[in-house]
């Protein structure tokens, strides 16, 4: 087998016996030796293919623990509305797809943010019904937890006013007319998405290839994404990325959360936890327990500062809580609860406390509010708190009249999650943020958005390099009991590493991140992706 030796690198392996190298040695996909390049030729240079890192710093590959791979499909297939900084442009961009569309034909499109618009307010469904008049429309908030239709989709959905709602969802009517506004909230708008077309497998297949790639080119070695819903599910989904990844060998490691609604087709296919291989794996059972704080859908403890009286949606009773969770602990499998509010939080703990943990560790998604007396009830050898720190960037200062003075202290808290000892892995949601580690790893080295100049959102918040870098590295295996094959750099561990084209430890001002590019992606030991 092709022996391979990366040399001439500052290689930062989060390995306290070897902390920093000069080159590592990759045989079968892994590493087996590493140390300074002198030392690293004279032993393995025989016949081995020397590939020379030109002083650029490397880390461990990098790792979010949390997107949608299927949904960043998207913006290769629909209308992408990602950044759009204005009701009147986005509204432009609707217009322009419709005039390219025969009539009848779905728009579908997702990524807008109403806190980035400069000419204030949300399209409202007679703006969107002008925009596109013989056309339905769909358009998928950057949460997605809420998304805006016109009349169209409304009446090819059947929508009228005596409609059975989904439980969690909300229809939002005029306060004054009664009628739809065009906002469809939570599971609500499976009214409108369930009548969407159907994409044909190879349309799936081919967003799918480009959305691995892009991943790929962000330096991301592993993922932890969540598809079945979107992609078609269960069979589909496996189907897909069993193609992609293990068929035409793409690269990335990909585990895969299942909604908590494929749970009999898990059993019936005699899939669970850890089922695949190195490549791609069945992953945790997911579930959605409370929303968002972009429409005050998460589910707090105290009413939202805000709006008195509005705590937030729970997606579930405790009651069917209790079920999904014995459903899956019946196939020894974890759950990966999506958990924002604190009520949200507790509620999942509670569920969780009455039942002895899987062979694999729960993970408790976002975990953005805290309250002191839940930290130790997360501190568990079995429970990950799954966080995303580029939210930070995106949420503030906004959510700060959400929760006011008190409540944010110990929101987005990662320092005090971490140094309580809780295990914490980084991701992206993505496409909510954008999948790039290297702007989480920002956001919680400054708790602040590119550009801004002053100490961060809640300073006393902030990690170092170092802690930022572990989230998404070493600490990114353990959602998946991989600590032992992958997260640093040692012998017997995958050869799995990101190149940088600056050194993110020798940095003076942090914001040099946002100017700092990958220049190669390898896993296995194999360069699947090179910055020209």
């Amino acid at each position: 087998m092709l022996r391979t030796i990366y040399t001439n690198g500052k290689i930062y392996t989060f390995n306290s016996r070897t902390p920093f190298v000069q080159a590592v040695v990759v045989e079968n996909g892994r590493f087996i030796d590493m140390g300074s390049t002198a030392d690293m030729l004279l032993q393995w240079g025989s016949s081995a293919q020397i590939i020379d890192l030109e002083g650029n710093a490397a880390t461990p590959g990098l790792i979010d623990s949390h997107l949608h791979l299927s949904i960043m499909a998207d913006s290769f297939i629909n209308l992408d509305l990602t950044g759009v900084t204005s009701k009147h442009e986005m509204l432009n961009k609707v217009q322009e797809r419709a005039l390219q569309l025969e009539p009848g034909q779905w728009i579908v499109g997702s990524g807008w943010d109403e806190n980035l618009f400069t000419d204030g307010g949300i399209p409202v469904i007679s703006e969107l019904d002008y925009a596109a008049p013989a056309n339905p429309v769909l358009l998928s908030r950057t949460c997605l937890h809420a998304a805006l239709v016109n009349s169209n989709a409304l009446k090819i959905s059947g929508y009228h006013p005596l409609i059975s709602v989904p439980e969690g969802g909300t229809v939002v009517l005029d306060e004054i007319t009664k009628q739809p506004t065009g906002m469809l909230l939570e599971s609500a708008m499976n009214i409108v998405r369930q009548n969407t077309p159907e994409r044909s497998y190879q349309d799936w297949k081919n967003a799918m290839r480009q959305t691995i790639q892009f991943a790929m080119q962000r330096g991301l070695t592993s993922v932890h994404t969540n598809d079945p819903l979107y992609l078609g599910g269960l069979e589909q989904t496996w189907n897909i990325y069993n193609e992609l990844l293990n068929g035409e060998q793409l690269g990335l490691r990909t585990n895969l959360l299942i909604n908590h609604e494929f749970l009999k087709d898990l059993k019936d296919a005699g899939m669970y936890t850890g089922y695949g291989n190195d490549t791609l794996q069945i992953g945790a059972v997911k579930i959605f327990a409370d929303g968002a704080f972009g429409r005050r859908t998460a589910l707090l403890s105290e009413p939202y500062s805000d709006d008195s009286g509005n705590y937030g949606d729970a997606m579930y009773s405790q009651e069917q809580l209790y079920d999904i969770v014995r459903s899956s602990r019946e196939l020894d499998m974890p759950i990966a609860v999506h958990t924002i509010g604190d009520k949200a939080l507790e509620n999942v703990l509670d569920v969780l406390d009455q039942f002895p943990a899987a062979s694999y560790r729960d993970r408790l998604i976002h975990a953005q509010v805290l309250r002191e007396e839940l930290i130790p009830r997360l501190k568990h050898s079995s429970r990950i708190a799954d966080i995303q720190p580029r939210f930070i960037a995106s949420d503030f200062p906004w959510v700060e009249e959400r929760l006011g003075k008190e409540r944010i202290k110990l929101s987005y808290a990662w320092k005090t999650l971490m140094d309580a000892g809780v295990i914490c892995a980084g991701g992206s949601d993505a496409p909510v943020e954008p999948a790039d580690p290297i702007l989480g790893i920002h956001a919680a080295v400054t708790r602040k958005k590119p550009g801004e100049n002053h100490e961060g959102f809640c300073p006393e918040q902030k990690l170092t390099m170092v802690e930022a870098f572990r989230l998404f590295t070493e600490l990114g295996a353990y959602p998946t009991n991989e600590e032992t094959v992958k997260g640093t750099i040692a012998r017997g561990k995958f050869a799995d590493m990101t190149v940088y084209s600056k050194n993110p430890f020798g940095m003076e001002d942090a914001d040099e991140l946002l100017t700092t590019d990958i220049e190669m992606t390898i896993i296995g030991g194999e360069i699947t992706y090179r910055r020209n």
